[in-house]
């Protein structure tokens, strides 16, 4: 009897060690088989992961046994098209297809017309007009006596170019022709035609002298284009982080199910073994139920970590295209690894990238620009008008019985000039509305002013937080890979305490639960770290210089 049970502990200990070297066959390798339609490897920089022996292709299998010869299988098969992308093949195509992003790219198109048409303050305008009179009086008699009727008959012509300049003065070239016949008693007997040309000008020398309501609006379009140009650069920020963040996402996600697949696989393999023991009276029936229910508890976390897998990819999607339909099938193989490269911090120079370059915060001070542009303006209102004024033009008559040659060949010889010149003062007594308005401007300026500072020192502080942030990640990334070596040393050397009777299915069960969430924290440390640089980057607004993102509004 006593040979007997040696025998069988002898047996037991072979099938325990065969069934390690089945599970643990690369503890120590750097290679993850990928999971998904398109097979293929993604390696884990600076992380030791254990590879799972069962190679799973376009099949992910989720096995559930239980006690007896029966061996229920529940497959999911994705017959997805797949698609190997980098990083930059997916921010590029989210600066091409990203809603957002293509949303955004309007306004400074529309910015740039507003602009355009801020410059219709300075477009000449030209009128004409012709007008022919006629007019019959018909005789009468006023005081007793008879007066003959007259009648006379009149074209008219009148024609001007109006228009203002950048320095404010207005101007308005006008020139007018008549042709007149007037006689008696339906004969006409005089016909004269006559003319004039000139140039009237107006320049203000106080108020709308430095600006004016045209300029005023050319400057703040100009403010407000270079403006809609920064929101496009914030948009392109915030948009490839959104891809940055999805895509290491994804890569998190893809290596989580293969840690929950290995994991069910080392309950699985304890299971069977724990069936064999059974089978030959060496343990309880006790110690299989618990590897059932572990075994369970493995599966209900694989289909977890699969709908997290179809969420983030889902995720990413919809950041690359504004056709998902064409997208649905498409099954992303991201080509980049987990890994953590190290990095200097520098906070004084992320400081001073972040001051100079975040396009929101560049934003701020164009509002605080806009907001002197306005103050300057109601300044100038305050004063009264005072505008030169004058008049230069010619006559030109072509006489009795002449045409309008006569008129024309006057005004080429400038034989009968005219001129005025003057000034023009209007004050008004109270002047209120002028002068709130440029002490509420003031006011206003001053409260954004504040509001800038406010934003700076909030920049500086999400920067610092920042930086803390991604060190304290690196370090994370550190910690959880000794908390994985330390964790897959101690699941073997229980394993092998356990082969030998020292250690019971419960306590084998916890040191695999403990190995599944080293590994599980292992890589999330590694995505939160890489997410992390990508937050600094944004929040030092140096997101596009870093992966070469050009921006070209005009």
């Amino acid at each position: 009897m006593k040979s007997f049970r040696a025998f069988s502990v002898f047996f037991l200990a072979a099938l325990t060690a065969a069934a390690q070297t089945s599970t643990d066959t690369a503890t120590n390798a750097n290679t993850v088989i990928s999971t998904n339609t398109v097979a293929g490897t993604d390696t884990v920089a600076g992380a030791s992961t254990v590879t799972d022996t069962n190679t799973v292709d376009s099949t992910n299998t989720a096995v559930s046994t239980d006690m007896g010869t029966s061996t229920n299988m529940v497959t999911s098969t994705n017959a997805v098209a797949g698609r190997p992308m980098s990083l930059l093949d997916c921010i590029q195509e989210s600066l091409t297809h990203n809603f957002d992003v293509q949303i955004e790219r309007y306004n400074p198109q529309i910015a740039l017309y507003v602009l355009n048409a801020t410059y219709s303050g300075y477009d000449p305008t030209f009128n004409f007009t012709g007008q022919h009179s006629y007019d019959n009086a018909g005789p009468r008699y006023v005081n007793g006596q008879l007066i003959l009727g007259s009648v006379s008959e009149q074209n008219t012509f009148n024609t001007g170019l109006t228009g203002g300049t950048p320095w404010g003065m207005s101007y308005n070239l006008s020139g007018n022709v008549a042709d007149s016949n007037i006689g008696t008693n339906n004969n006409f007997g005089i016909h004269n035609n006559f003319g004039a040309i000139s140039l009237n000008v107006t320049q203000p020398l106080l108020k709308n002298f430095w600006i004016d309501a045209t300029r005023l609006n050319i400057r703040v379009a100009k403010n407000r284009l270079k403006y809609s140009e920064q929101g496009l650069r914030l948009q392109l920020i915030i948009s490839v982080s959104a891809v940055i963040n999805a895509y290491y996402e994804l890569i998190f996600a893809q290596q989580n199910v293969q840690v929950q697949e290995e994991a069910l696989n080392l309950s699985q393999t304890q299971l069977d073994q724990d069936r064999q023991r059974v089978k030959i009276g060496t343990l309880a029936i006790l110690s299989v139920q618990q590897d059932e229910s572990q075994v369970a508890q493995n599966q209900a976390s694989l289909i977890a970590a699969q709908s997290t897998l179809d969420t983030a990819e889902n995720t990413l999607k919809n950041l690359l295209t504004d056709r998902y339909s064409q997208w649905h099938s498409t099954d992303i193989q991201p080509t980049a690894t987990l890994d953590a490269p190290s990095q200097s911090f520098d906070l004084q120079n992320s400081w001073n990238a972040g001051l100079n370059q975040r396009p929101d915060l560049l934003q701020a001070k164009l509002n605080v620009e806009v907001q002197g542009i306005q103050l300057k303006y109601y300044y100038n209102q305050r004063f009264p008008e005072l505008n030169l004024l004058g008049t230069y033009g010619f006559n030109g008559s072509g006489g009795l019985n002449s045409d309008y040659n006569g008129t024309f060949n006057n005004f080429g010889q400038g034989s009968s000039p005219f001129y005025s010149y003057g000034a023009a003062l209007t004050f008004p007594l109270s002047n209120v509305g002028p002068r709130n308005q440029y002490k509420s401007t003031k006011a206003t300026l001053q409260q954004v002013l504040l509001q800038l500072k406010q934003f700076e020192q909030n920049v500086m502080v999400q920067i610092d937080n920042a930086v803390k942030t991604a060190q304290s990640k690196f370090e994370s990334v550190q910690a959880t890979r000794q908390a994985r070596i330390y964790a897959e040393a101690a699941l073997d050397a229980e394993q092998k305490t356990y082969a030998v009777g020292k250690a019971t299915t419960f306590e084998v069960l916890q040191y695999q639960n403990s190995l599944t969430t080293a590994r599980s924290a292992e890589i999330r440390a590694l995505a939160d770290y890489n997410e992390a640089l990508a937050a600094l980057a944004q929040q030092e607004g140096t997101t596009l210089e870093q992966y070469s993102v050009n921006l070209q509004t005009r």
